[in-house]
């Protein structure tokens, strides 16, 4: 049994830092406290580093099976893991959709042989599966994803019945992309004509429009409602999306919760003449007043985590005429970087990062032993020197797409260490042999 101690880090855990000593064994830590000590124990003297508990993202495209020249799960969890991020949640939309239990197991299957972090995957619902839905296991599966508003064939669901049916009988937490198709189809429509293919990347917002995204989202909330479903709305990205979520309630109290995405935190339209399609994600990123109230709405508690939607695309295929160049872009490997970023702008502390990165996804998801520096509890654990800048290179970009939106953009914080389930995984740089990482679990 291997044992590590990590000296004199500082515990960012549950609202508090504070200077202490973790003793892991095995894949657990088993001691926190001052001044430990082990005879056996290799020794990491942390001072002056922060020792956070690993991100949790619940949102990935690691694209496996069916579109692997963008990424797969060898390489974004090896991203994930040089990022801090060291469980994650990966979407339904590969080639083939995982829409069937088969599917999903052939996933499962793969990410235990090659994923570098610890995994879950979410199954997709469509309109003509909801017998396999009805089957899913809620120990072992993630979330049920449904794809409100999207161009991803089979999985839009657009049967008000069979929405209702799913809403009703699914035994998962459902997950919604929120985007009203018939009012982005209209807009497209009409700057096609105006414009042609070569359409403005500034008008994305105006075609993925805050109309567009209001729409969709206040009528799964209103189904949710109807149905007594658990539902959580990924990726908000307008002020008025905030009149529809509460913080009345305690995470654990809430029926209905939220997530928003590093994206629309750090960009705004503005962006859109440097970046170009390299930003264009769906739902758009939008403008300056969004942006500021999504934010503040993190902060009050109304949006309850962040995620990536890490979403990777060849170089090649960003660069295309707007009508071409598909949405997404890489995340997982910045996305704590730049939530630090914003701590050392005094937006946001320390202790509210890792509330939504690792605590509240961990309480959201019913996810076991995970999220928190508590004894007994997972050893998944991230060391990173706050007053190390790190510069977003091309040669130190780990996607296998091979860029990113970050790129030049220098942090003034440096991940140092991570750990998955007590095994040091990546090292000032370098990452490791894969460790063993683990299928999430959930209590359920």
């Amino acid at each position: 049994m291997k044992k590590i101690l990590i000296k004199n880090a500082q515990l960012v855990n549950e609202g508090v830092v504070q200077q202490q000593d973790i003793l892991i064994e095995d894949t657990l830590i088993s001691k926190i406290g001052a001044d430990l000590s082990h005879p056996e124990a290799y020794i990491i003297d942390a001072e002056g580093l922060h020792l956070f508990p690993g991100a949790i993202d619940d949102q990935v495209h690691f694209r496996e099976p069916g579109l692997t020249h963008k990424e797969d799960i060898a390489t974004g969890s090896r991203a994930a893991v040089a990022g801090g991020i060291t469980s994650f949640m990966e979407m339904p939309n590969t080639n083939p959709q995982t829409t069937t239990h088969e599917e999903l197991q052939k996933k499962f299957d793969i990410a235990q042989e090659t994923a570098y972090a610890n995994y879950s995957f979410m199954f997709g619902g469509t309109n003509d599966n909801l017998e396999e839905i009805k089957k899913i296991d809620p120990k072992t599966t993630a979330a049920l994803k449904l794809f409100l508003g999207s161009s991803t064939g089979n999985m839009l669901v657009d049967d008000e019945k069979v929405l209702e049916q799913i809403f009703t009988h699914s035994p998962l937490l459902i997950c919604t992309h929120c985007e009203d198709e018939e009012t982005i189809r209209e807009n497209l429509a009409q700057h096609i004509k105006e414009y042609g293919q070569d359409i403005p990347i500034e008008k994305h917002p105006d075609i993925r429009s805050a109309e567009a995204c209001y729409l969709s989202s206040s009528s799964a909330i209103k189904l949710a409602k109807k149905t007594g479903a658990r539902l959580h709305v990924f990726h908000l990205s307008t002020a008025k999306e905030m009149e529809l979520f509460d913080n009345s309630l305690s995470l654990r109290e809430k029926q209905i919760t939220a997530e928003v995405c590093i994206h629309h935190l750090w960009f705004n339209d503005t962006n859109y003449g440097e970046k170009g399609t390299l930003i264009k994600w769906n739902p758009a990123v939008k403008a300056k007043a969004d942006q500021e109230t999504l934010f503040q709405a993190l902060l009050d508690d109304k949006l309850d985590v962040i995620a990536t939607d890490h979403a990777p695309h060849t170089l090649t295929e960003k660069q295309n005429s707007y009508t071409k160049a598909p949405s997404g872009g890489p995340l997982v490997q910045h996305a704590f970087q730049a939530m630090l970023e914003f701590y050392h702008q005094g937006k946001i502390s320390l202790e509210k990062i890792v509330q939504k990165m690792a605590h509240n996804p961990a309480i959201l998801f019913d996810i076991k032993s995970r999220g928190y520096l508590k004894e007994g509890y997972k050893a998944d654990l991230v060391l990173i020197d706050l007053n190390k800048p790190y510069t977003v290179t091309k040669d130190n970009i780990l996607s296998k797409c091979g860029w990113s939106p970050f790129e030049g953009t220098t942090f003034s914080s440096t991940i140092e260490k991570t750990f998955i389930n007590g095994t040091l995984i990546y090292d000032n740089g370098i990452v490791l042999e894969r460790g063993k990482p683990e299928q999430l679990r959930f209590d359920r």
